[in-house]
């Protein structure tokens, strides 16, 4: 039945495939989420530091970063359902594997392989969705697909923070097993969607794509530890005391248009490309990116601000603080799933700027609201609307962009926004820190100069430089052997004074680039496509690859639109146009 026909008859597909799409994202999305919440747990087993949780989330986050242009062409090569149902195994076994853990480095392990895998999973989401949805029916499912992320965050705030005070933190990854275990036996009733055993793989861009986000991602984490610019003691070395940080950053930026270029090179050559720059080929394309990495950026830099708010600023607990931001996680979780009741009364462009302006207001309204209660009733609004519109934007530029997209390139796209949403996301995290913490020591220094209670030696002796946020109880215990009296409670006076007002003013930065991001959205499409394409269409700066059109399920599903059955073709056998 072709897409034309399910509109005229309102027959639709079964949501069979989409239920195992969201409960495998809930699942790879799930135990990152665990390992967060389950931190205090995990490092008193492990007698381990809280900074090698942090290390087992990273190596995941970066694993999947860096391997997941690849595992969009494995899929392709082997078969998108083989493919899934041997990753989804694999990370079934890996999160096993978390549960059992004994020591820092099997928990490390364990959390790299399941990053790896997921690079594999992630794009064959994408494509079962492009395979099974058409129409109406394509964007709710790429709304819930979106919407399963902050579900699984609720999930993990609930479940994983009760595990973790009650039967302990392995069960909540004993949890994930039985769900890998679900979603394999579901994955047999999808069906199959054709391998293409003459594609091959390009090797090189896979590696010069791996090392790139490799790069650019210890890099932007290291920005606020290593140093922005001039190195500090935490710093793995130095160049002429230069922080590695930025360094990194050069060097990802330049491996990354070494990437860019090889692609362009093997696409004038008629080559495989690891990836299809033809997902990118117009402005309106690369405008979607960009409001989906400025989106991605903003979202996950406010969700490390607010946290770090609540447990700094407020001194509320880990469960308190999962807790305090359901709403804010519920709101995105909504905003995702309802989105796509509005795309065909507005165009994707004026959903986009709304979207972002809503963003940029409710930021706004946090920073200049946030105070030491969290119950305040305009700070849960403005948590709530930051909800809604970040949920609305993810969700929506995902589905252009793969909209916009022919069908044989749902893997590419796949693939380009799971590595867009981890970049941005790591990015989005660590430039909050080292703007907040760089606001903070010039706050700090700013109000100690004000305050002559303080002396220039407790100054002196306290490294501003290097401030991070402390709480009260922290900042009394550090200097305690240092000050007493009128000068300790000026001091307490002043720190409690600063993080306030850096955090305030990380979210009004964050308002201010949601505002610039309303610059690409107004370069998004006028119209959204009701269906996938059939066909590669040319681009004249990107020609057909002859190599990759001519590959079989792009030559089956010509076959089928012949024939009037290819989703999305007309009775006749021509080709649907948007």
């Amino acid at each position: 039945m072709t897409a034309t026909d399910v509109a005229a008859t309102g027959v639709r597909t079964s949501w069979l495939p989409l239920a195992v799409v969201v409960l495998t994202q809930i699942q790879a999305s799930f135990a990152v989420n665990a390992l967060t919440v389950s931190m205090s747990g995990i490092t008193t087993d492990l007698d381990t530091p809280a900074s090698s949780v942090g290390t087992a989330i990273t190596a995941g986050t970066f694993a999947m970063a860096a391997f997941i242009l690849l595992g969009a062409k494995v899929g392709s090569r082997f078969g998108s359902r083989g493919v899934f149902q041997i990753a989804v195994a694999i990370h079934g076994v890996a999160m096993l594997a978390v549960a059992l853990s004994v020591s820092p480095a099997m928990l490390f392990i364990a959390q790299a392989s399941s990053g790896a895998v997921i690079a594999l999973i992630a794009p064959a989401l994408t494509v079962f969705i492009a395979t099974n949805y058409h129409g109406p029916q394509q964007g709710r499912a790429i709304g819930l697909l979106a919407a399963a992320i902050p579900a699984a965050g609720v999930l993990a705030l609930i479940l994983a923070g009760w595990f973790a005070t009650t039967i302990g933190w392995r069960w909540s990854f004993a949890l994930m097993v039985g769900l890998a275990v679900i979603n394999l036996l579901l994955s047999f009733r999808l069906k199959r969607v054709p391998a293409q055993p003459g594609l091959s793989i390009d090797w090189t861009g896979a590696v010069l794509a791996a090392v790139a986000v490799i790069l650019l991602s210890f890099g932007f984490s290291g920005l606020s530890t290593w140093g922005v610019w001039l190195a500090t003691d935490q710093a793995p070395f130095d160049i002429l005391g230069i922080s590695p940080a930025p360094l990194l950053v050069i060097a990802g930026l330049v491996v990354g248009q070494v990437f860019f270029s090889w692609l362009r090179r093997r696409g004038r050559e008629g080559k495989p490309r690891i990836f299809d720059l033809r997902v990118l080929a117009t402005g309106s394309e690369r405008a979607i990116t960009a409001c989906m990495a400025i989106m991605l950026f903003v979202g996950t830099a406010a969700n490390f601000l607010i946290p770090l708010y609540i447990q700094v600023v407020q001194g509320r607990s880990s469960i308190e603080t999962s807790f305090s931001i359901i709403p804010y996680t519920l709101s995105i979780f909504l905003a995702s799933t309802f989105v796509a009741s509005l795309y065909g009364r507005f165009a994707p462009r004026v959903i986009a700027s709304t979207g972002f302006v809503v963003v940029a207001a409710a930021l706004t309204l946090l920073a200049f609201t946030v105070r030491g209660e969290w119950s305040q009733g305009f700070v849960v609004a403005g948590l709530i609307l930051l909800g809604l519109g970040q949920g609305a934007i993810v969700a929506l530029v995902f589905n252009t962009l793969l909209s916009a997209a022919p069908k044989q390139l749902a893997g590419d796209v796949g693939a380009w926004r799971g590595l867009v949403h981890n970049l941005s996301g790591s990015v989005g995290i660590a430039v909050a820190t080292a703007f907040a913490v760089g606001m903070l020591s010039t706050m700090l220094l700013s109000g100690a100069e004000d305050h002559p209670e303080i002396s220039d030696e407790l100054i002196a002796q306290v490294n501003l430089n290097e401030a991070d946020f402390l709480t009260n109880e922290q900042l009394a215990a550090l200097l305690a052997s240092r000050a007493t009296g009128p000068e300790l409670d000026a001091a307490i006076a002043v720190n409690a004074e600063a993080r306030l007002q850096a955090l305030k003013v990380s979210l009004l930065g964050l308002a201010a680039l949601s505002l610039l991001a309303i610059v690409p959205a107004t370069r998004m499409p006028g119209r959204r496509r009701d269906e996938l394409p059939e066909k590669l269409e040319p681009d004249d700066d990107d020609p057909i690859d002859p190599v990759e059109h001519d590959d079989p399920l792009d030559l089956a599903d010509r076959d089928l639109a012949d024939r009037g059955l290819a989703g999305g073709g007309l009775a006749d056998g021509t080709e649907a146009r948007a």
